[in-house]
């Protein structure tokens, strides 16, 4: 799993009805990252590989080596 995942430079992992995950997604979106989303909600085999992570929130992002959780604008300028 780990593999897929490293394809994509940066991957979201998502929940429905998250604010924040939604103004992740359309910061990277404008940003023009190359990114995968994973819909915790419609994939809840994922949602154990995020707690591995030592995240119990979403949204998740992880890009190679770094992983964080929340909505935040200059950690995700960082990786794009």
């Amino acid at each position: 799993m780990e593999e897929s995942l490293m394809a994509n430079k940066i991957t979201l992992f998502s929940k429905n009805n998250c604010m924040q995950c939604k103004m992740t997604k359309k910061l990277l979106e404008k940003a023009g990252a190359d990114f995968q989303e994973i819909n915790m909600d419609e994939r809840p085999d994922m949602i154990d590989y995020v707690k591995s992570l030592g995240f119990t929130a979403a949204p998740v992002i992880k890009a190679g080596e770094i992983a964080f959780s929340g909505f935040q604008p200059n950690k995700l300028k960082e990786i794009i």
